[in-house]
């Protein structure tokens, strides 16, 4: 049964006016707590237009919501320094009450030929975008010293880890991975596992069995077991209370995607998942034919890139009052 009910969404706005893109997603998230789902997660997004500070987003989310888990699907390292970040987020978990749930990946940055002159111009052959930079974030998020410095300059008191020191953040990191090598390191390092719709075609062609090995293989390396957690992201378009205008438009959005979903893609080899379109009951019938889905309790689906508003708004209560008890969950203030 699905324990926890929560939505991605990449925060899509008008570069004329993006204002009004980021208080639509704010909106969302305040729907998403009114309508009793666990989780909303933003995308990140750098040099396009879609949220680039999710962390600054989510400080406002945090002031215009009480209870609703808020977190990062993901940010990408390689566009952080590890130190900084970890204050930043520290801040956030502490004004929110404790209820960020920071997301995190590792790599080279996206289009990095085109963009390292401007982000790195000293240092961008020296940067490490291995899994070293990971464990300097969460050195830091759990109150390791970062310095060897502790004490009085003067007037001035300084601390040798990073401040403030937010308990129990540490707890609540993810690692996003698509592969079996960075869902052992996940589990490994103690981190809860965000598992996306694509994932590296290693083994198989299959998606479920891939996602399910990567799963498999993150609890078999984390302290906890098969109690490690791990949320699925999967785009599903429920359309119970859909126009018909609008059911239409889902379909062709997933039509468009659908011929990505059957070989793998680039040198990577890349495999992405199909979006499920329907009544919740339909879609329900497919999530528990899943292979993976099977063996997680909790979700953050992702909310279409390019629809509007009001779609997004039938879409997330569709979820929440028809999907959702369709698969098992039931609204915070219902438990």
């Amino acid at each position: 049964m699905l324990r926890k009910l929560g939505f991605l969404t990449i925060g899509l706005f008008d570069e004329a006016d993006p204002r009004l893109g980021h208080e639509s997603t704010l909106e969302i998230i305040e729907l998403g707590e009114r309508l009793g789902f666990d989780s909303a997660w933003l995308r990140h997004r750098h040099l396009q237009f879609g949220i680039s500070s999710p962390v600054a987003v989510l400080a406002a989310a945090g002031q215009r919501t009480s209870r609703i888990e808020l977190g990062t699907a993901v940010i990408p390292l390689g566009w952080e320094n590890p130190l900084r970040l970890a204050e930043d987020l520290a801040t956030v978990d502490l004004l929110s009450g404790g209820r960020l749930n920071p997301g995190i990946s590792v790599g080279p940055p996206m289009q990095f030929d085109r963009v390292k002159d401007a982000l790195y111009p000293d240092t961008a052959d020296a940067e490490d975008f291995s899994f070293t930079r990971v464990e300097r974030f969460l050195s830091a998020v759990r109150g390791e010293p970062v310095t060897s410095f502790a004490g009085f300059d003067g007037f001035e008191q300084f601390s040798d880890r990073v401040q403030p020191h937010a308990a129990g953040l540490a707890s609540r990191l993810w690692y996003g991975g698509g592969s079996l090598r960075s869902a052992r390191w996940a589990g490994e390092h103690g981190m809860n596992f965000l598992t996306s719709s694509v994932v590296k075609a290693e083994e198989s062609e299959d998606f479920e069995q891939i996602q399910l090995s990567h799963i498999r293989e993150f609890r078999a390396h984390h302290p906890d077991g098969d109690k490690a957690r791990v949320s699925q992201g999967l785009v599903v378009i429920p359309t119970d209370s859909a126009t018909p205008q609008q059911v239409a438009k889902y379909r062709q959005y997933a039509e468009k995607r659908t011929p990505r979903t059957l070989t793998p893609q680039g040198p990577a080899r890349m495999m992405f998942a199909p979006d499920i379109v329907g009544t919740s009951a339909e879609i329900a019938e497919r999530l528990n034919g899943h292979a993976a889905f099977r063996e997680i309790d909790e979700v953050a689906f992702a909310l279409p890139f390019t629809f509007e508003h009001d779609d997004y708004v039938q879409i997330l209560t569709d979820m929440a009052t028809s999907l959702g008890p369709a698969l098992g969950w039931s609204p915070a203030a219902a438990r």
